[in-house]
């Protein structure tokens, strides 16, 4: 489990630099979305893993592993816009340190979920392949779109905190074994 920590704070450092970066770029201009709009977003960088590993085929250049770096910080977004109460009070000039303190804290929740449920199944995702890590986070934004679109109602299922945690997850899963325990990932 601590090379599972290892690996994953270390993609997770990288997405964060990445954010950070964008932030000073471009502010908190993503506030203005709604979550539907940041399931799309991520929707449209999981269908485009899907094609390019489908087809081998990559016309725009850039590797997969971007598009999950994208998936992970949106799903962070997403998360941070759920508490949103909190982030409509960052002081504008300090608001990369508040981003930080937030983005921080979504991902230390998602972690101990992490911990939790890769001790209950006992690391299997170190033995699944990437294109199925790409296929149940396709299914995961499947069903939160449904819920969306049923205005968040749920009867037995999780909803979107969760939807999004677990894709932050699975996300992570892929870039480890792309990145830092390259395998045969087909």
């Amino acid at each position: 489990m601590n090379q599972t920590k290892e690996e994953y704070f270390q993609i997770i450092q990288h997405c964060r630099e990445l954010f950070i970066q964008k932030s000073r770029d471009y502010g908190t201009s993503w506030q203005i979305m709604r979550l539907p709009s940041i399931t799309d977003q991520i929707f449209i960088k999981a269908r485009r893993i899907r094609s390019v590993q489908e087809t081998g085929l990559n016309k725009v250049g850039e590797g997969i592993e971007n598009e999950f770096v994208g998936i992970i910080n949106y799903c962070i977004i997403a998360l941070m816009l759920m508490d949103m109460s909190e982030l409509s009070d960052v002081d504008k000039s300090h608001y990369i340190e508040q981003l930080e303190f937030h983005y921080d804290a979504q991902v230390q929740t998602t972690w101990t979920l992490l911990e939790k449920k890769n001790h209950d199944y006992g690391e299997a995702w170190r033995d699944m392949r990437v294109s199925s890590l790409t296929d149940i986070i396709l299914s995961k934004l499947l069903r939160l779109k449904q819920i969306e679109d049923n205005s968040g109602l749920t009867l037995v299922s999780e909803g979107p905190e969760g939807s999004y945690r677990d894709m932050l997850n699975y996300a992570v899963f892929a870039l480890i074994k792309l990145t830092i325990s390259p395998v045969q990932n087909s």
